[in-house]
């Protein structure tokens, strides 16, 4: 199964739409920074599951009490998924991952920082930001599951869709 992440798309639609025209998803992620362009695009696809928290910009963007955390299997696997600004990731990201691991789940997913980021911590939990899918051509996160483990998280450009026509 696959799972595509998407973060910080600050109202740029365009890119995200194409990564799911490519890469065809069984669900989608949204890390906040304009919560409401994954709604948007939840109602472009119904057919797709799409689970979102709110970022530092999404005052007013969705209700108040949504949760800024989740935690929970999508496609098999647990995943931790938040934007980072409550956990300060542009200043590290030892507290994120901290909590992640308490939460025993299989990957962490944040945002906020705009750099792209895919790597697997020794005790193998895979920490992946996307980046941003709204500025710099576009990044995105992508995870590929086998029952109940990951067996592929990388980031995604512009050109590797264009490889997958």
């Amino acid at each position: 199964m696959r799972i595509l992440v998407f973060s910080d798309s600050h109202s740029a639609l365009s890119f995200m739409r194409l990564c799911i025209a490519r890469v065809k998803p069984d669900a989608v992620v949204h890390l906040g920074d304009h919560y409401d362009d994954a709604a948007a695009l939840a109602e472009e696809n119904r057919h797709l599951i799409f689970h979102q928290v709110p970022g530092n910009c999404d005052r007013g963007r969705c209700r108040l009490n949504t949760p800024q955390i989740l935690n929970y299997p999508v496609c098999g696997v647990r995943l931790y998924m938040t934007h980072g600004h409550l956990h300060g990731v542009k200043s590290g990201i030892g507290g994120l991952v901290a909590d992640a691991r308490r939460s025993n789940a299989q990957a962490v997913l944040y945002g906020h920082t705009h750099r792209a980021d895919c790597h697997q911590e020794p005790d193998g939990l895979w920490v992946l930001n996307p980046g941003s899918c709204g500025y710099y051509g576009g990044t995105a996160g992508m995870i590929e599951t086998d029952g109940q483990r990951i067996t592929k998280c990388c980031i995604l450009a512009q050109d590797d869709l264009e490889e997958r026509l």
